[in-house]
């Protein structure tokens, strides 16, 4: 098990490894804006783990589980919205590959992975993807 950071994501998913950890959500810059108020909690979990899908091509599962204070867009007031989201994303080595993939398969998400993948980002992408806008 890994915490944050970089890391490679071809060899996470071929050793089926996990990298896990929390994330105050209010510290992730594009996410920050969306929660209502300073100072309320919004830890959310996290746990990236190495898979391959049904067709055998390496992937990794990102879920997140927790709970963020939004604005209601009717009333104004702040309520707690919880976060509990699994996605698997597919891997791909090259842009041509990621095209292929996105051709393919219109069930995942296909990721470019031909550098290290940054564990914050991939969280803060799925957890701006589970908030109602």
């Amino acid at each position: 098990m890994r915490a944050q950071g970089h890391f490679d994501g071809f060899a996470v998913a071929a050793q089926h490894a996990v990298i896990a950890g929390h994330v105050d959500a209010a510290a992730l810059p594009r996410v920050a804006d969306a929660l209502a108020g300073e100072g309320e909690p919004a830890d959310v979990a996290y746990r990236i783990a190495g898979t391959t899908d049904a067709a055998g091509r390496p992937a990794l599962e990102v879920a997140l589980a927790g709970a963020v204070a939004l604005t209601c867009q009717r009333c104004l007031q702040p309520f707690r919205w919880p976060v509990a989201q699994t996605t698997l994303l597919l891997l791909a080595r090259d842009e041509r590959e990621l095209a292929r993939i996105d051709e393919e398969d219109h069930e995942h998400e296909v990721v470019l992975a031909d550098a290290p993948l940054d564990t914050m980002a991939l969280v803060e992408d799925e957890l701006l993807l589970t908030l109602p806008f």
